[in-house]
């Protein structure tokens, strides 16, 4: 499975990078995925939504509906 999320996951990069940010995967534990976001992103108010809203339902809906993304700083 975590070849799975870290598939996914780069290819959904490509939109974060195209508002100026990006993400590092700093560990996959199991079922719970921890984020860095970088650049545009680390500052952005709507960081939350990003993960919970996009990165985090899109892992559920395609892979596994337990996922569960925690932010890092």
């Amino acid at each position: 499975m975590e070849n799975k999320i870290r598939e996914k996951l780069e290819s959904l990069r490509v939109h974060l990078q195209a508002d100026g940010g990006d993400m590092e995967i700093v560990e996959i534990e199991g079922k719970t995925v921890r984020l860095r976001l970088q650049g545009a992103c680390g500052t952005c108010p709507h960081a939350t939504m990003t993960i919970k809203d996009g990165l985090e339902r899109i892992l559920r809906e395609e892979i596994d509906p337990e996922i569960l993304i925690e932010r890092v700083m």
